[in-house]
């Protein structure tokens, strides 16, 4: 559908993402003359994406760019289109689960460093279908690892998470780089069984590995079945937006240009064989982040009264951590500092994000992607167990 500017619009940029503004992160360093070929797994989802498009105009005259991706329903080459006619940037339509695929990818593109972002992120669905998690997120690793520990590569930078260090109690120290793993839901705990893959091949075989632990990741160009663009959206369609259990529960947000500053910073001063926090200093629960998106659209959220007339709460998952945390020092030592406070951030994803049809690369209805995202999200476990059990039967039977 074309733009059309409204008095209700007119402060948004054109629905069209040819023209959408390039987002990156703002760091440069020293181009390594080790590094030439670069593999980013899921380069058409959140965090990754935003590392390609930091990485290829960057050093656009030293390194090649590889997006490796599935185009699962949290990705989009919308993402990355602006680079299509660009000689460093290529996209390779692939399964890390795939053992063909991957080699595919390594020789194709002469791969010598790999950033593995691939994943299924999301807590709550991993309730409802953990094999899924267990599958992608340590199968799926094994794989590249397998692969690569054959191939030769000079760096494997894996992507984890702050849940593997579980709840940590208001008060308590933020976990370092050495703290013990303590997860507690499936997703979180399918990341700490990828990184005891990642930490064994570099121990038993060598490969060259860091690992990357870092808070939650927002900003634009997000999948609206995470918690701020779908409330975004929600709140666009008039909806109220859904609290699990009380909505005091805590999360640390990293705007997505600080995130991929931070991974351009461990690319090229990382040591192998070490692990970095990712940290944040914006830490919000859930309601108040329902307040910030509130104030953002210019809602009444001053007294309890008005914040409820736009909220209401959900039963909430088996098990809520209270909060996450992480300390990131070790990596502020190489130079990396967050620039974009949460504020910022939320008023800058809300004025540029893009809504974009998946396959056909079309623009979609907001209120109808909202309402699509918020309905995958409830039924997604269902249909998933629902095949699970299919599979069981179907074998028992066999």
């Amino acid at each position: 559908m074309p733009y059309v500017k409204t008095p209700q619009n007119e402060s948004f940029p054109p629905w069209t993402w040819s023209e959408a503004p390039l987002l990156t992160g703002s760091s440069r360093h020293e181009p390594d003359p080790e590094i030439r070929n670069i593999m980013i797994t899921s380069g058409a989802g959140l965090i990754a994406s935003w590392v390609v498009r930091h990485l290829t105009p960057t050093y656009g005259d030293h390194y090649n760019i590889v997006s490796f991706d599935k185009l699962d329903s949290c990705a989009s080459l919308n993402n990355t289109t602006q680079f299509n006619h660009l000689e460093n940037f290529s996209f390779y339509h692939g399964d890390i689960m795939k053992a063909d695929e991957v080699l595919g990818c390594l020789r194709k593109h002469k791969i010598d460093t790999v950033m593995h972002f691939a994943a299924q992120p999301h807590v709550d669905l991993s309730f409802g279908n953990s094999y899924d998690f267990t599958y992608a997120n340590v199968y799926g690793t094994h794989v590249l690892l397998e692969y690569i520990k054959t191939y030769g590569i000079k760096e494997f930078i894996y992507v984890s998470t702050d849940e593997v260090y579980g709840e940590v109690k208001d008060g308590a120290d933020d976990p370092l780089e050495d703290a013990i793993l303590a997860p507690t839901n499936p997703y979180a705990a399918s990341k700490a069984a990828a990184e005891m893959m990642v930490h064994t091949y570099y121990k038993s075989f060598k490969v060259p590995v860091i690992i990357v632990r870092s808070n939650n990741v927002y900003g634009p160009h997000q999948f609206p079945e995470k918690v701020i663009p779908k409330f975004s959206l929600m709140l666009q369609r008039g909806l109220k937006l859904p609290l699990h259990g009380s909505g005091d529960n805590t999360r640390r947000y990293l705007y997505a240009g600080d995130a991929a500053d931070a991974f351009d910073t461990i690319l090229h001063k990382g040591e192998i064989g070490h692990i970095y926090n990712v940290d944040s200093h914006d830490e919000a629960s859930t309601i108040d982040l329902c307040a910030h998106l509130l104030r953002l659209v210019g809602l009444p959220h001053a007294t309890t009264e008005d914040l409820y007339k736009h909220v209401v709460h959900t039963q909430d998952r088996p098990f809520n951590d209270h909060r996450y945390a992480a300390n990131g020092d070790k990596l502020r030592q190489l130079s990396w500092e967050q620039k974009t406070r949460f504020i910022e951030g939320l008023h800058t994803s809300r004025r540029r994000e893009r809504v974009g049809e998946i396959e056909a690369g079309a623009t979609r209805d907001v209120d109808d992607l909202a309402t699509a995202a918020h309905l995958r999200a409830i039924m997604r476990p269902i249909l998933d167990v629902a095949r699970f059990r299919r599979k069981v039967q179907t074998s028992r039977i066999a």
